[in-house]
């Protein structure tokens, strides 16, 4: 009787949420080990599928940066990085396309429509929502580092994702762009991700991967904070709290509410409901980022 009692109040406590966030966008970033990991993966987007029944309009932007590296390994490839970024000639663009929208794009689909959604991938084999210009990183000589074909994301078709929204449709994105020329680039997919957001004036933008909230002190599990302003954000970033692993999360996130996103969440998808617990609860489990 007891838990039974403890879920009714959970879901009172959800209800308020669920008015509030009815008919809403929120843009879900999957990444890290939680999309390798098939057991999480499932429950990760039963969670979505809820947000989809209570009326939310999920809009869901995935990595996949590993299952990529085990399908160059596999080829006989070894990644090269520069800088943080996988160095992308065109066999290597071939197999990131192939591998993010067989391998990723289409079980998460899948899985999406086993839970009774209507998903639709968006990708470059199909209708690409992404434009890139090529990125060139600036290198200690000042000059600057050519990366192959990987971009940076100056571009979102918004329109399109909008419409399927609100035609009930969970577009599912894969972080390849189409350039001004037709051709194809590699982009990073948080940064991706906040992109979208901003251009769809998402509600909330929910960063879930393998990485906890952000922490005062990193090696203290018991010191995720719970909520925090740009402005203490960028003090973490000069103080040092803030790590180079947590920088494209926290990038993604400050380019989203910068350009209207009410607020943006980082949370730790190996946590059972994480991404329900961060949205539909006064508490929450990740952190939050508000302006």
């Amino acid at each position: 009787m007891q838990q039974a009692i403890i879920k009714a109040d959970c879901l009172i406590e959800a209800m308020e949420y669920i008015r509030r966030f009815r008919g809403k966008i929120v843009v879900v970033k999957l990444g890290g080990s939680v999309l390798d990991d098939e057991s999480l993966r499932t429950k990760l987007l039963a969670d979505v599928a809820f947000m989809y029944t209570v009326g939310m309009l999920p809009v869901i932007i995935h990595g996949g940066g590993k299952a990529i590296t085990r399908a160059m390994n596999e080829a006989g490839l070894e990644p090269v990085w520069v800088k943080g970024r996988r160095y992308t000639d065109e066999r290597t663009l071939n197999i990131v396309e192939r591998t993010l929208v067989n391998e990723v794009n289409a079980p998460i689909c899948q899985a999406l429509d086993e839970n009774e959604c209507k998903p639709m991938g968006l990708h470059s084999l199909s209708s690409c929502v992404l434009f890139a210009e090529p990125l060139r990183l600036i290198g200690e000589n000042g000059r600057k580092i050519d990366l192959g074909f990987v971009g940076q994301v100056n571009d979102v078709n918004a329109e399109l994702i909008q419409k399927l929204c609100d035609t009930g449709t969970i577009p599912v994105i894969a972080p390849v762009a189409s350039d001004k020329k037709g051709g194809k680039l590699n982009v990073n997919a948080d940064s991706a991700a906040g992109k979208v957001a901003a251009a769809i004036g998402a509600e909330k933008f929910v960063v879930v991967s393998d990485t906890h909230g952000i922490r005062s002190n990193v090696d203290d599990p018991d010191s995720t904070i719970s909520s925090v302003n740009e402005d203490q954000i960028k003090s973490m970033i000069d103080d040092g709290t803030i790590t180079s692993g947590m920088m494209p999360k926290v990038d993604s996130c400050l380019h989203a509410i910068d350009n209207g996103v009410a607020k943006a969440h980082i949370v730790d998808g190996r946590i059972p409901h994480s991404l329900l617990l961060e949205i539909y609860t006064d508490k929450g489990i990740g952190t939050q980022i508000v302006r």
